[in-house]
């Protein structure tokens, strides 16, 4: 079940692939991470996709969820808010495709892996919370060097999902020296150095990376290294989507 799952997700992601690398899908959690406290990342959502695979998003208003484009190539999702145990958290919400939105680029061209999903109100609380986007004054901003956050949910390789949010804080590199290892990455990609072997992986698509200082979303998760071992995890940039972000959501940061 769990290889047909795999295969499943992939064909229906268009999946990009580069010299090493591939599009998340169900395998494993984030390499290396740590246990998140409760409440750390209160913007954090656990997706299932009713083709049985998993992903992730950030909640970035009241009725807004942002994820990876290839997590919405499915009919509906469970969007799971307000707790580190990522399947049963403080409230589920259903949502159909009608409210998915697809970066028009996506899968036609590389780098646009990125969607936002139309949700009922959320009430914000103290472990349901919106994650900020940078300002338009930071569209030129690369971030190099930024030290972030990135968490997730994905399936372990029993085919269990974890059930704790998993964390790595990791360093934002270049996109030349992100290549080295993929041979091309989009300028509308970014990339996060493997240090001491973490790695986002298989299931933590879509979810985010977000600065340590003054938290603001600056990725969405979208691919990795082939086994998650051996290359820098890859984001989708926020700040080359936010005109986009704001004329599907009304969602910006002046």
């Amino acid at each position: 079940m769990k290889l047909e799952l795999l295969v499943l997700f992939l064909a229906t992601a268009t999946a990009r692939r580069h010299r090493n690398r591939t599009t998340l899908a169900p395998d494993n959690i984030i390499v290396n991470g740590y246990n998140a406290y409760e409440g750390k990342a209160p913007y954090a959502v656990g997706l299932r996709l009713n083709n049985g695979a998993v992903g992730g998003g950030s909640v970035i208003g009241n009725t807004w969820v942002l994820t990876a484009a290839h997590c919405l190539t499915t009919e509906s999702v469970e969007i799971n808010y307000g707790s580190n145990r990522g399947w049963d958290g403080q409230l589920k919400v259903n949502v159909n495709k009608d409210n998915f939105f697809r970066h028009p680029g996506y899968p036609n061209t590389a780098g646009h892996d990125i969607g936002l999903i139309r949700t009922p109100h959320v009430n914000f609380n103290d472990r349901i919370n919106k994650v900020v986007l940078p300002k338009f004054s930071q569209k030129a901003e690369r971030f190099e060097n930024w030290w972030c956050v990135a968490c997730g949910w994905g399936g372990m390789a029993n085919g269990q999902l974890a059930n704790w949010l998993q964390c790595m804080d990791v360093q934002v590199i270049s996109n030349s020296e992100c290549a080295r290892s993929y041979g091309n990455v989009a300028s509308t990609d970014m990339c996060t150095r493997q240090t001491d072997g973490k790695s986002v992986c298989g299931g933590d698509s879509g979810g985010a990376l977000v600065t340590h200082d003054n938290p603001m979303q600056i990725g969405v998760i979208t691919f990795a290294s082939a086994g998650c071992k051996s290359g820098p995890s890859g984001y989708t940039r926020v700040t080359d989507h936010l005109d986009w972000i704001r004329e599907k959501s009304g969602i910006a940061y002046y």
